[in-house]
């Protein structure tokens, strides 16, 4: 009596506390997008936050766990996994306290401690059982999607499916703007590039009136492009760009290859394919595709379909003339910074081309493109001080495409505020460094966010010869906005490059 009456106070007790502890890993599990490998890989990374007795409230949280439907089943399965550990641990202290009181008493008490440290790997087996589940449900509904624009484009919708590295959701909103000049589009919201996210417009926004909808196409592993695009079954593909995004998931550049390729082979014999040239491996792909294809760049006008030249960039925005083959070419101008968002107008410009646009059609539809928030977008910051945002950035190109587009700014200082890159797997040390190295080239003052995290970015910045007084190491953004107010006048041009959400955070 004496050991039961302990132990139910005891797994009551611990019952509740483990239910408060576990919301901690289930935020990060659904910044990870619900994704094992991903929280796993993570948890591994992030030993100091994960493997601790008392989890930390950060005193910046830029996504809180929102308990949507999924997070608050998941939350129901890890309650009933708990239980059942909890019952387990009841009945072996028990048996060992008939053999041995106290020896029953301390296992009971000791494996009740490890069941409440333990909380993130326990999260584990939740979410792997809660899996089975959860794609039923959405099942469902990529069922009902698909079926519905099987039926909208038996009566003539066209879907423009868009892939790539990076530069995807800047392509998928210029081809919006371009396109709408002579089309009615329907485009997906922010980063929608899920088979849920694509499911849920597809079902409830989608219509009969849309005569071409644009989808963009995300992935962290092989099959996942494959998956969307059975959904959306594109008539046009664009692959926009590829590099070293998600390393520590994809492994090499020949799976995020063979993964953005999975666009292209889900085409049907009459799809067209759109291939950013100028990338070396989206080149490689296009010379092995038989399909009917739209090569767009800047590189090498003579081998291009689509192409800019007499390009001129500045912080204002860039003029470039726009030549389709079979349309001719056309003086175009563009409030969108850096020479690389040239390259993003093309693929729209592309996509365009192949939907019937006229060269006037689409030098309107250019003309009316506005940045994209996040993506080297200036912020008004109401001071004199000119803040470019490019939060949505962490990959080794198009952070040196950020610094280009500093560069190209001519007076007052130059200041960047970043954490560095993440997620390039066994590259991210070295590629820190070396982006450390060409900031040397470009600002006047480094404020880095994460003090471990940004270490090979101060390695760069010594060894390109930068000033130490003039690198400024802190822990969180509000850190870095307090450092800025010291350092900054009105005519200086701020650039906030990659904004990592929670998870990164070294707090």
């Amino acid at each position: 009596m004496e050991y039961v009456i302990l132990a139910l106070v005891l797994v009551v007790i611990n019952f509740f506390l483990i239910q408060k502890r576990s919301d901690f890993p289930i935020h990060m599990l659904q910044l990870e997008g619900y994704e094992a490998e991903a929280y796993k890989a993570w948890a591994k990374e992030n030993p100091r936050k994960m493997q601790r007795l008392v989890y930390k409230p950060a005193t910046e949280v830029k996504s809180p766990l929102v308990w949507t439907d999924r997070a608050r089943r998941l939350k129901k399965r890890h309650e009933t996994v708990n239980m059942v550990l909890l019952v387990l641990i009841f009945v072996v202290g028990l048996v060992l306290y008939v053999l041995n009181p106290t020896l029953g008493i301390v296992t009971m008490i000791v494996l009740n401690i490890v069941l409440y440290y333990l909380q993130y790997r326990v999260l584990e087996i939740s979410n792997t059982m809660q899996v089975p589940v959860e794609e039923r449900i959405n099942m469902g509904f990529y069922t009902e999607a698909q079926k519905k624009i099987r039926t909208l484009k038996g009566s003539g919708l066209k879907v423009l499916g868009i892939t790539g590295s990076f530069g995807k959701t800047s392509v998928k909103f210029i081809s919006d703007t371009v396109l709408s000049e002579g089309l009615n589009v329907k485009n997906t919201p922010s980063s929608y590039n899920t088979p849920m996210g694509l499911s849920k417009v597809i079902n409830n926004e989608l219509t009969d009136a849309h005569e071409v909808f644009i989808a963009e196409l995300g992935a962290k592993k092989k099959g996942e492009i494959d998956e969307v695009a059975r959904l959306v079954q594109p008539n046009i593909g664009i692959i926009t760009a590829i590099g070293p995004t998600h390393m520590h998931l994809f492994k090499s550049i020949d799976n995020i290859m063979a993964t953005k390729y999975e666009l292209i082979e889900n085409l049907k014999e009459d799809g067209v394919a759109i291939f950013n040239y100028d990338n070396d491996y989206v080149k490689l792909l296009s010379d092995k595709t038989t399909l009917r294809k739209i090569n767009y760049g800047m590189d090498d006008v003579d081998q291009l379909d689509v192409y800019a030249k007499d390009i001129t960039v500045s912080e204002k925005g860039s003029a470039f003339v726009l030549g389709i083959r079979g349309l001719g070419e056309i003086h175009c101008t563009s409030s969108l910074l850096g020479k690389h968002n040239i390259s993003n107008l093309l693929a729209a410009a592309g996509a365009a081309y192949v939907l019937g646009l006229s060269l006037e059609q689409i030098r309107d539809g250019i003309g009316k493109v506005t940045p994209v928030e996040h993506r080297l977008n200036i912020v008004d910051s109401g001071n004199g001080i000119i803040v470019i945002d490019d939060a949505f950035n962490s990959n080794p190109i198009g952070f040196r495409a950020a610094l280009d587009v500093l560069s190209n700014f001519t007076t007052g200082h130059k200041l960047i505020i970043t954490p560095g890159m993440v997620e390039l797997g066994d590259m991210e040390e070295a590629e820190n460094e070396k982006i450390g190295e060409a900031m040397a080239d470009v600002v006047d003052y480094a404020i880095l966010v994460g003090p471990k995290r940004t270490e090979p970015i101060v390695r760069g910045l010594k060894a390109a010869g930068f000033s130490e007084d003039a690198i400024f190491v802190v822990t969180t953004l509000t850190e870095a906005t307090g450092v800025l107010s010291h350092l900054t006048q009105p005519g200086d041009v701020v650039l906030f490059e990659n904004d990592l959400p929670d998870n990164y955070s070294e707090e």
